[in-house]
């Protein structure tokens, strides 16, 4: 079971795998060959196991913020600018989009639907229809 070999100086005592008897678990039986050989080096042959996986997952936050500053139609979003004061002071401000909660006749589904567009958007639908406008932006109208 256990081989001892000699490189140069160092005593090197190898292990194949044991069979641990029922009496005394494996790692007692390690600790006291360890213990009654001092200065000689143990080394043990363990196979190659897979890694070991987290127990903690991904941190996702449990709420998820619905409404952004977005208009879903045009892809419209804030603007960086600077806020200029008469001492030609410049600070960093955000212009936000035009966003409106609209009621829009839907024809192909008989009924209104509620959006929030900005006002660039509606002025998209009124001349090219909403079906059209929701196609090429790529929103389902029958979710909503």
């Amino acid at each position: 079971m256990a081989t001892l070999a000699t490189l140069g100086s160092i005593s090197v005592l190898r292990f194949q795998k044991p069979v641990p008897p029922k009496t005394r678990p494996s790692s007692q039986l390690l600790g006291f060959v360890t213990s009654q050989l001092s200065g000689v080096k143990i080394s043990y042959d363990i196979p190659d196991v897979a890694p070991i996986k987290p127990i903690s997952a991904p941190f996702t936050p449990a709420v998820r913020p619905l409404a952004r500053r977005v208009c879903p139609f045009t892809g419209k979003k804030a603007n960086k600018a600077n806020k200029v004061s008469f001492s030609n002071h410049k600070t960093k401000k955000l212009q936000f989009v035009n966003l409106q909660y609209k009621k829009v006749w839907w024809e192909a589904g008989k009924r209104y639907v509620k959006l929030r567009l900005s006002t660039k958007a509606l002025k998209t639908i009124e001349k090219n229809g909403l079906d059209a406008v929701a196609k090429k932006a790529g929103i389902d109208l029958r979710k909503e």
